[in-house]
């Protein structure tokens, strides 16, 4: 089910993972962030786009996360982008001979046969420099950073004062590093990219994380300090005083896990 959140833009959530897909629309057709997850999922919301009368004018990917860069064919042929680091990546991905099954066995079990994986990261390269998306609709404007995971991007759809900020400024996961690329700092990465957010946030009323509910006025920057304090917390050792990692919420525990392994992976580094 769409979900109006500011004038022109809508939310639609799957079930599993609170993924948010936004919807940005144009006059002859909409903006697709970040897609979803299951089959079932992607045809329901080409199914409310086709009621809505609005087809698919342009995809855009977040960053290179499996459950970020997934498509269906009910959703159209419309061109999909992300930036050239993102598009790198899963194109990476997709020269292994068995791609296919390596991400399979990466997906959770209970979506593993619900997840189409025929259109997995086919994306356009944003040219270096592109400060705005290239579609036909109100300007969104590109905001790359180094937190995350390699050419995350956040948008900014500047006309209805929302920030799409993919994996970040969640409420039900806490900062998850990049603790396996190579020879660089996953924690200075991530505070270098919530202080670009923190920037791009200065002009809107409304963020989207990718996982979570929508934050509003003053939470959006309440977010942003939140996970501030999560990674010096990290940095100093210390546990950190976090209400992600106590949900009381069934099925929610495993936060805690991804927790302790990037504990341990600091104090590694650290030591």
């Amino acid at each position: 089910m769409l979900t109006e959140i500011a004038d022109g833009v809508l939310v639609h959530r799957s079930e599993l993972l609170r993924n948010n897909t936004v919807v940005v629309t144009g006059d002859e057709g909409v903006l697709l962030v970040d897609a979803g997850i299951t089959g079932a999922e992607m045809t329901c919301l080409a199914d409310d786009l086709r009621r809505l009368g609005r087809p698919v004018a342009a995809g855009f990917a977040t960053h290179p996360d499996w459950d970020h860069v997934l498509w269906h064919p009910a959703l159209g042929e419309a061109p999909r982008y992300g930036t050239a680091r993102c598009a790198e990546v899963v194109r990476e991905v997709r020269s292994h001979p068995d791609w296919r099954a390596r991400e399979a066995a990466g997906l959770p079990e209970e979506i593993a046969e619900e997840t189409p994986l025929d259109l997995y990261g086919l994306l356009d390269p944003l040219p270096g420099g592109t400060t705005h998306l290239p579609w036909d609709g109100p300007p969104v404007r590109v905001v790359e950073h180094p937190a995350h995971s390699p050419g995350h991007a956040a948008l900014v759809v500047e006309e209805s004062g929302v920030l799409v900020a993919g994996d970040m400024l969640s409420d039900v996961f806490v900062p998850m590093l990049d603790v396996f690329a190579d020879g660089n700092d996953p924690v200075a990465e991530y505070l270098q990219g919530l202080a670009v957010l923190e920037t791009a946030a200065q002009d809107v009323d409304v963020a989207v994380p990718g996982h979570g509910s929508v934050a509003r006025d003053a939470e959006v920057h309440a977010r942003i300090q939140r996970d501030r304090a999560y990674l010096h917390a990290l940095l100093d050792g210390s546990d950190p005083d976090d209400p992600r990692l106590t949900s009381p919420e069934p099925g929610w525990e495993w936060v805690a896990a991804i927790h302790e392994g990037q504990a341990r992976s600091v104090a590694a580094r650290r030591d």
